[in-house]
């Protein structure tokens, strides 16, 4: 078969397309480093008990017989011939943390694909078997999200939570020694199929591409909690997801065949520090089939000449696992790298421990300026699918910031906070997201005027124009951006947040109080399944494909393999060196809220009253009977603020901010509340929930002091 033949070009006498770096056995210095690796780890609940792994492997039994009956009884409903329907079969695979042998203790969820013979569609799938699942008393928290990139019904079965995929063969049974590896099982379906199957096809080839299982596992589950806890794991937000941090790991295990755990971390970091991105990490050479599927090759597909971290799975058909990744999460993810290869390296050398490693991001104390984005219905319900949706697409905002030619870095935070509850308290339910910006140095003495409205409004009009083709948009779905400063933080955050992270920082984490706090939340995995947009960024320098060359043996200890170069993420622009003229768009800072430094701000929640809208307590006329806001540019001058001529709150709030002086780190706060002209907006028909309510588009405007 073709997968046999591609199994026969494996290169003889190493894994991978390069040789070793190094063949060098472990030493009794490598096994206690090792040793005490388990011993860091264990207190995270990264390895799961006897206990548990017999109760998941029951659960998958049930599950599987479950299929296997549901098909059986659809094949009768469907007339088939009862020699056929008694020999139907379908089966359960497993795939992603599950499959590889590294999943956690409790919270982990299992990725399975169900996998059924012709006569089964996908629409039974979601409509009979969903309505089968709803019936039994084990299944909690049942939904299907079918218009996901890859469809998935999540569910909890007798308390383990379970991701089911569906494809079918072109086959009219399935054996249980069904082998999906062969390529030929993949004739004739449709991409979705293709997608689904693809998950279990590349994890069984991960695992047969590395060449000790057992180091593999322990490496991956240590680079894992140290992804988890520096905050970058998450493919929906443009980091890496599962599958990734697996390749990367087998890559390692590949160049070091003999090497344990603890060295396997370390070279992690050195040769990942040191890659020459957007030169891809492959486990083997790049291949093709008879089915003439589109696979990863950016000689071929100009879109793949865009991707900025390419990790290409091994199982044909070869795609990019990180078409997520931009330039900022690459540079966040790198700083990370170089982080922890000093890391490592003081720990080899006994000058540190390994729970050093795995101390949490300060992401609340990291960076001067932030955007807070709040997503927020009404209803429970609707806000699941609210922020399952908004989460989905963030890294398009992150994408639309860093094309700001101001802007160094825009780096979010994978996990998301309730909204606060005074602050939000007209809300319903909310949902937090903090990005952290840095902005370019000025380089003169010339003030520089940095507009983010049109990233921002993009994102949002883009989240609502997607939220009213999947039919999900309802009366009460918001999103709302606000700047802030770092000392700000606080009026948003949930009680003892930004405490407890500012004592991380000062001291080392107990390994027996800590816990992980990136675990994403269920739908918005889901979501990640169908949030595959295309890309707009910047292409990279290298506008080809580089072969990747051999790794020197003799140079890959101490030198750099590849030369990068990459802006210094540190690179903060100082209180004195900024001033800032800002204006909050859309909804501004929740009700009632008021911040030191803001002065005037208390209530910029717009609201619509007998066809007027109020703010601040005071009436305004109809917006399109106001004065038109002072158009901005990158290369106009600080904007004024309002006068008594324009709008009494305005000159107000202009006035206080004169008065009140610049607010911290060098920013001066002025109130624009005009509405924007929609000429002014990248998009002026967004959806809007009904025709009832309206949306204000606002502004977020910077003024940079050289």
């Amino acid at each position: 078969s073709p997968s046999t033949s591609r199994q026969q070009n494996q290169p003889q006498g190493h894994y991978g397309l390069t040789s070793p770096i190094s063949l060098a056995p472990p030493s009794d210095k490598d096994h206690i480093h090792t040793q005490k690796l388990i011993e860091a780890m264990k207190p995270f609940g990264v390895f799961e008990d006897q206990e548990e792994l017999y109760h998941r492997t029951t659960v998958l039994g049930k599950l599987n017989n479950f299929v296997r009956e549901w098909i059986s009884e659809l094949a009768e409903s469907k007339n088939l011939p009862p020699s056929i329907t008694e020999q139907v079969g379908g089966k359960i695979f497993t795939f992603g943390s599950y499959r590889l042998g590294v999943h956690t203790k409790g919270s982990s969820d299992i990725d399975a694909l169900c996998v059924a013979p012709s006569h089964v569609e996908r629409s039974d799938f979601f409509q009979s078997f969903f309505e089968k699942l709803r019936n039994q008393e084990e299944v909690k928290n049942l939904r299907a999200i079918e218009d996901a990139y890859v469809p998935v019904i999540k569910f909890e079965f007798d308390g383990i939570e379970i991701d089911l995929v569906f494809a079918k063969l072109s086959l009219p049974t399935v054996s249980d020694d069904l082998d999906l590896r062969d390529d030929s099982c993949l004739k004739s379906l449709d991409i979705r199929c293709i997608r689904s199957l693809n998950g279990s096809r590349v994890t069984d080839e991960i695992l047969r591409l590395v060449p000790n299982l057992e180091n593999f596992r322990l490496t991956l589950r240590a680079v894992k909690l140290w992804a988890k806890r520096r905050g970058v794991y998450s493919n929906i937000m443009g980091f890496l997801g599962g599958v990734s941090w697996a390749m990367l790991v087998a890559r390692i295990c590949q160049l070091y065949p003999n090497a344990l755990a603890s060295t396997l971390v370390n070279k992690f970091f050195l040769i990942f520090s040191k890659w020459d991105w957007p030169k891809p990490v492959l486990l083997k050479r790049l291949e093709e089939s008879f089915l003439n599927l589109p696979v990863w090759d950016p000689r071929v597909n100009p879109s793949d000449r865009y991707h900025v971290m390419p990790i290409i799975t091994p199982a044909y058909p070869q795609q990019n696992s990180t078409y997520n990744v931009s330039v900022s999460t690459r540079a966040v993810m790198i700083e990370e790298f170089q982080r922890g290869l000093e890391v490592t390296d003081e720990i080899l050398k006994g000058k540190s421990d390994w729970s050093k490693l795995f101390e949490p991001l300060n992401f609340f104390q990291k960076y001067k300026h932030y955007i807070v984005l709040t997503a927020s219905a009404f209803t429970e319900e609707h806000h699941l699918n609210w922020i399952g949706l908004v989460e989905s697409k963030i890294r398009v905002l992150v994408g639309n910031l860093e094309r700001n030619e101001f802007i160094t870095i825009a780096h979010v935070q994978p996990q998301s906070f309730p909204g606060n509850e005074v602050l939000y308290k007209q809300s319903g339910y909310v949902s937090m997201w903090f990005l952290g910006l840095v902005f370019k140095k000025a380089e003169s003495a010339v003030k520089t005027n940095v507009d983010l409205t049109h990233g921002i409004q993009s994102f949002t009009d883009t989240v609502y124009r997607q939220a009213s083709a999947l039919n999900i948009l309802k009366e009460g779905m918001k999103i709302e951006a606000t700047y802030v400063k770092r000392k700000q933080l606080h009026y948003f955050l949930p009680a003892g947040t930004l405490q407890k992270r500012k004592k991380q920082r000062v001291s080392d984490i107990s390994q027996n109080n800590s816990g992980l706090q990136c675990k994403r939340s269920s739908l918005g995995e889901g979501c990640s399944d169908g949030s595959k947009d295309r890309d707009s960024r910047t292409p990279s320098n290298s506008s080809s494909l580089n072969k990747i060359s051999k790794l020197d043996i003799s140079t890959a200890e101490t030198e750099r393999l590849f030369s990068i170069s990459w802006p210094n993420s540190k690179s903060q622009v100082s209180p004195t060196e900024m001033e800032a003229t800002v204006a909050l768009r859309t909804s501004g800072l929740p009700i009632g809220c008021t911040i030191p430094g803001y002065n005037t701000v208390c209530q910029l929640r717009t609201c619509f009253v007998q066809g007027q809208h109020k703010l601040s307590g005071t009436l305004i006329t109809d917006p399109k009977s106001a004065s038109p806001k002072q158009h901005y540019s990158p290369t106009s001058k600080v904007s004024r603020p309002p006068t008594a001529g324009e709008c009494p709150q305005k000159a107000i709030d202009g006035e206080k901010a004169r008065r009140g002086g610049l607010g911290q780190g060098g920013f001066e706060v002025v109130l624009i509340t005009d509405r924007l002209p929609s000429k002014e907006l990248p998009d002026s028909s967004s959806p809007v929930p009904t025709n009832s309510i309206r949306i204000i588009k606002r502004s977020i405007k910077l003024t940079l002091n050289g």
